[in-house]
């Protein structure tokens, strides 16, 4: 079996981190019989230096006609890189924007689990972690505030800026579908984050995905209001199981989520579109300030290579092992600095890609 992945390293640490997630499927694709044929795309600060823009029209077209698109991540220092002296359409985030919206990326997968070997690094309580947490967030990802339209205007004198927070019926629904199909297949609960007491677009979501609750009667539905999930997320997370919300609100609470499981550095992430086509990438940022040091944990990316095979290329049996490798290294002890307790082995980045390869051959 032969596949075709477009790779988006990226900038900072992305070129690190994907080096070992491929380094990791291609020792999963010789135990379980299939090749990846990857083609390197720019995108962010990468392609700015390279083509003036974040994103060209030719890599949209490449990762298009690809089975599914690696990344790494995107961005640099804001306040040091000339990237960020850029008008705001033409700086690296931008990029990332717009392939979401040119690929129809609309569903955000973000899993957040704790591991029983980091538990020492969760911030909560023993009492509050218990047995551990494994929850799902599906962020809304091509509409709301960050898409809707935005101006700056002078009124009496002064500046004032809109932005414009929109969501039709059909955006709710495909990603509300997502989520009540996801919940399935796991412990049958989806719990719906919006602002309901405030914002019509929240009541508007409210109301879709209870119409779509009627089709997934063996799944329960709650609403909770987003402050109060915030709250919710450190005092008991083991509450939830898939959190459906829109795209701003799952921005910020993804990061909390993935706070909460000890480290950034440890969630993956993937953006699937209508098709089984998606986008495969860590939650975390790119961390300029160690980048080429072979100081960070390329785990996250490589169990987004494992999701993709699992999302994209049905490759199940691949992806299990990928995550049981994981699984081992930690037991055996092994860690980067972000996750390093007392007791354990410090590794750098290419050496932690290793310990997981070796652990699937």
């Amino acid at each position: 079996m032969n596949y075709n992945i477009a790779v988006i390293a990226g900038d900072g640490i992305g070129p690190e981190i994907v080096r070992e997630a491929r380094k990791v499927l291609d020792a999963a694709g010789a135990k379980y019989g299939f090749t990846l044929h990857y083609t390197d795309l720019l995108m962010g600060g990468a392609s700015i230096d390279v083509h003036g823009i974040p994103l060209t029209d030719e890599t949209i077209e490449a990762a298009r006609k690809s089975d599914a698109v690696l990344m790494g991540s995107i961005g640099g220092d804001a306040k040091t890189s000339p990237w960020y002296q850029l008008p705001p359409e033409k700086r690296p985030e931008a990029g990332l924007l717009k392939i979401r919206k040119s690929l129809n990326l609309f569903a955000n997968v973000r899993p957040a689990y704790l591991y029983e070997e980091l538990k020492g690094a969760c911030p909560l309580k023993d009492e509050i972690i218990g047995d551990g947490f494994d929850m799902v967030i599906m962020r809304e990802l091509t509409g709301g505030l960050y898409f809707g339209e935005r101006k700056t205007v002078e009124e009496n004198g002064e500046k004032k800026a809109i932005d414009t927070l929109t969501y039709s019926e059909g955006e709710i629904r495909r990603i509300a579908k997502r989520a009540f199909d996801i919940a399935r297949k796991r412990r049958k609960k989806v719990t719906s984050v919006d602002k309901a007491n405030v914002l019509d677009s929240s009541r508007l979501w409210r109301s879709v995905v209870e119409e779509v609750a009627k089709d997934y009667e063996d799944v329960t539905l709650e609403h909770m209001l987003v402050d109060n999930c915030a709250m919710q997320l450190v005092r008991d997370p083991k509450q939830f199981d898939v959190i459906l919300t829109e795209n701003m609100f799952g921005d910020i609470l993804s990061d909390e989520a993935s706070m909460v499981t000890g480290s950034i550095g440890m969630l993956s992430s993937a953006s699937l579109n209508e098709t089984k086509f998606g986008l495969y990438e860590p939650s975390h940022g790119s961390a300029p300030d160690i980048a080429g040091k072979d100081l960070a944990n390329p785990i996250a990316t490589i169990l987004s290579a494992a999701m993709m095979l699992r999302y994209s290329l049905d490759l199940d049996e691949a992806a299990d092992a990928i995550e049981a490798a994981v699984k081992q290294v930690l037991k055996d002890g092994f860690r980067t600095g972000d996750i390093m307790s007392e007791g354990c082995t410090q590794v750098g980045t290419a050496k932690m890609g290793d310990l997981i390869a070796e652990r699937i051959r």
